[in-house]
């Protein structure tokens, strides 16, 4: 079943995805994989999936697709258990069917002109930041060099590593990395107020921060920050972005029903070179430019 939308949506698909693991991580966190071969062969980073929790409850959730791989059909998603849809997720055992709706929504748009890429995750906002890593890491033409820093109050839901990449730019203690982007030689390091060993002792935008300053002024020529997480610190990196004058895009996390564009349950105000519109998060997001959603202050 296609659910067509207009050309510059694409087509959302609908497939019962079979589970085929369901990883469980300290903090109420699950890494669900899914094969799910139509929405692992249009999956791009930022896109999201809307899920069926349970049969007997109608309402879907969006969740983030993490990792795609079209040539298996598989998708693998990062989610943490908030209300009574998630914990019937969490149940889900291997063998199970879920109807799967994807994948849905803008990806991020990667510059090749600011091959410098500086990924920022927080929380359930990492995936969307693993996948695009992931995107730049095999796109060699255009030499991206990606660096990826992630943040949680709670324990990361991966067994991080000292990282051997190194980066001048960061401080000698922050060492702490994830450990499957290690693998791929994509450098990247943690930040937590929970005082995990190897992080970085604060907010990831004060990583972030911290990082873009030991630029030069070239480097930062060549930057542009893409971001997911909470709303508080798409706001945080909007802010930063403003700071040193580079570009920045953001992944938003919003409640929606029909996912599809149809309710227009999940509309946020943007700003626009016309002015305040109204866009749907579902079909014209989930990405936006950072600045379009949360203007500078004058």
């Amino acid at each position: 079943m296609t659910v067509q939308h207009p050309s510059h949506r694409g087509s959302i698909l609908l497939e019962e995805a079979e589970v085929l693991g369901h990883e469980a991580w300290p903090g109420e966190q699950y890494i669900l994989r899914l094969h799910a071969p139509r929405c692992a062969a249009r999956a791009t980073a930022g896109s999201f999936v809307h899920l069926t929790c349970d049969p007997d409850r109608p309402m879907r959730r969006p969740l983030s697709i993490q990792h795609a791989d079209p040539t298996t059909g598989v998708i693998e998603i990062l989610y943490k258990v908030v209300g009574q849809g998630l914990a019937a997720l969490a149940r889900a055992a291997k063998g199970d069917r879920l109807s799967c709706l994807g994948p849905i929504g803008q990806p991020f748009r990667a510059d090749p002109a600011r091959p410098r890429s500086l990924l920022i995750g927080g929380g359930v906002g990492m995936p969307p930041m693993l996948f695009l890593a992931e995107t730049m890491h095999e796109d060699t033409a255009a030499a991206y060099k990606p660096l990826v820093l992630l943040g949680s109050e709670i324990p990361f839901p991966f067994m991080a590593r000292p990282s051997t990449l190194l980066l001048p730019e960061m401080p000698d203690a922050v060492i702490a990395a994830h450990p499957h982007l290690e693998s791929l030689g994509i450098p990247s390091r943690l930040a937590t107020m929970a005082g995990f060993a190897g992080c970085f002792p604060g907010y990831v935008t004060d990583l972030a921060r911290h990082w873009l300053g030991a630029l030069t002024p070239g480097q930062r020529a060549e930057t542009a920050i893409y971001a997911c997480g909470p709303t508080p610190m798409l706001a945080a990196c909007a802010q930063v972005a403003h700071e040193f004058g580079v570009p920045a895009q953001v992944s938003l996390e919003e409640f929606m029903a029909c996912a599809v564009g149809g309710c227009a349950g999940c509309a946020i105000e943007v700003t626009t070179p016309t002015g305040k519109a109204m866009k749907r998060v579902c079909v014209d997001g989930p990405v936006f430019d950072a600045a379009a959603v949360f203007p500078p202050a004058s």
